[in-house]
């Protein structure tokens, strides 16, 4: 037949397809439920209601297929529905333009076309659908024809398991389930007269990532974000004055380039510590602390002031007498909040007598959820695979390293974290030396911005990289959308396939 087709085109249904509409659902259904098909008074009452839920595939101009559907308020229905309820008895009453959820009603292709992939067409202009009107998502009760054959031996949820690991071959359910449709229970009684499926069906669902809750707030998220990456070059400053107003230079120059975030590297005020290299090394660093409030301070007011979330990368902090190492997200609308560095190096804790911190957490901000895992702890991957499950888009890593062998440990591992845990991963350090600050010799980074490893994404991984050991900017753009599709749709799920029947992965606080 496909030599003779000359037109496919997809289009909204219409009353003066109704005879042909008849035609192609009694012949659709003949061996199934003969003689089913919809009454003219019901087409015309869904066209009225919801002209775009009612489309026909039409080939050389003749009907092929249909896909009929409405929106309903999906809460508002037991989740034991039958077909009968969620139709309001065939009036359609039901439909809520209002509504959260796109309800499949019909769908069905005449036989002589099947084979030529037009039930996917459908199904992809109901999803294109849902995306367009913001539904959560789509939902309808499966048909399981082959289930009569099988009645007898198994249960419904038997089959459908059956089903799904290509055991048994039922071409409605195998279809839908390839099209990105996943079975989430099984209702009783659904379709009324439906005797092949033993009046059984699959509630099947659809998951819009792209729906977002109607916001009271006068505010939107930003789908795309601009990150902007200090490489900062380790040099003596006189005073904190003099540091901080080579610091506001930096976010001066990203937020020139409309950048949502500025990160600095990690103890990039290390060069402060010169006045007191008389001191051991554990007291020098304990006057660095005494700078901290101060440097938060100020970057809170630049953060306002350039209109720029900043990422402060580390510094030494003292509480309860014990000495952290810390950064804070000073972020735009004023707020700040602070985050630790989990498992410190062996030389922080021998040398400085450097404590771990206790907290891991996600954090909010206007263009998404990001984590900071501070150089060290980029190497433990449980860290960041805990931020996933709280639904990070990226994660930050401020790093300070002496050598290529200790930046290699963590640009390694800070690649595999943007894999395994489908996210954007920046890192940012130091370079240059500090001759007069004892522990703080040389410095070796190349500040990157990592990505999954997929289509949408560079084939190598890597979106952006700075010149090694040369103090500049790095700006990159992430699509934050691009990580949604990669956790449905990507050619790999990290996330999705974990066996979390074989291990869990939880914090113990």
């Amino acid at each position: 037949m496909i030599e003779n087709i000359e037109n496919i085109e997809l289009k909204y249904l219409t009353l003066s397809d109704y005879n042909q509409l008849k035609d192609a659902m009694i012949e659709a259904y003949s061996s199934s439920m003969p003689d089913s098909y919809w009454r003219e008074s019901h087409i015309k009452s869904l066209i009225e209601k919801f002209p775009e839920g009612q489309v026909v595939i039409k080939i050389n101009g003749e009907l092929a297929g249909c896909a009929l559907s409405i929106i309903v308020d999906y809460d508002s229905f037991d989740e034991h529905h039958t077909y009968e309820e969620i139709t309001g008895k065939y009036t359609f009453d039901t439909h809520k333009a209002d509504g959260d959820v796109l309800y499949g009603i019909d769908v069905f292709i005449k036989s002589e076309y099947r084979g030529l992939r037009l039930g996917r067409r459908l199904y992809d202009y109901r999803k294109e659908l849902a995306e367009k009107l913001n539904l959560r998502g789509i939902a309808f009760g499966g048909r399981i024809p082959n289930y009569h054959k099988y009645a007898t031996t198994l249960s419904p949820k038997q089959y459908i398991e059956k089903v799904k690991r290509k055991e048994i071959h039922d071409p409605v359910l195998n279809f839908q389930i390839s099209n990105d449709f996943h079975p989430s229970k099984v209702l009783k009684s659904y379709l009324e007269g439906d005797e092949n499926s033993g009046e059984f069906a699959v509630l099947l669902e659809w998951d819009n990532i792209y729906y977002e809750k109607k916001s009271k707030k006068a505010a939107t998220k930003k789908k795309v974000v601009r990150l902007g990456l200090i490489q900062w070059q380790m040099r003596l400053y006189k005073n904190l004055n003099e540091l901080m107003q080579q610091a506001e230079y930096f976010i001066d120059a990203v937020s020139a380039y409309r950048s949502d975030f500025a990160l600095f590297p990690e103890f990039f005020n290390a060069p402060l510590m010169a006045d007191n290299n008389h001191l051991p090394e554990a007291e020098a660093i304990r006057e660095l602390a005494k700078y901290t409030p101060e440097i938060v301070q100020k970057f809170s007011e630049l953060a306002i002031t350039y209109n720029i979330n900043v990422i402060t990368g580390s510094m030494p902090e003292i509480r309860d007498q014990l000495l952290y190492n810390v950064g804070y997200i000073c972020k735009r609308d004023g707020t700040t909040e602070r985050y630790e560095k989990l498992h410190v190096t062996p030389d922080e804790a021998k040398v400085w007598g450097m404590q771990g911190g206790h907290e891991l957490k996600t954090f909010d901000t206007d263009c998404g959820k990001i984590g900071v895992l501070i150089c060290y702890d980029s190497e433990f991957p449980e860290l960041s695979r805990l931020l996933a499950d709280e639904g990070m888009d990226i994660l930050f890593i401020p790093f300070l390293t002496d050598t290529q062998n200790g930046y290699s440990r963590v640009r390694h591992c800070a690649q595999a974290r943007a894999i395994e845990n489908e996210c954007y991963v920046a890192i940012a350090g130091s370079v240059g030396n500090l001759p007069k600050v004892n522990n703080m010799d040389i410095q070796y980074a190349q500040s990157m911005v990592f990505t999954p490893c997929d289509f949408s994404f560079p084939a190598n991984g890597i979106k952006a990289e700075a010149t090694t050991n040369t103090e500049m900017i790095l700006i990159a753009d992430v699509d934050l959308d691009l990580l949604k599709d990669l956790n449905q749709f990507g050619s790999v799920r990290n996330l999705k396939d974990r066996r979390k029947d074989l291990f869990d992965l939880k914090k113990v606080k």
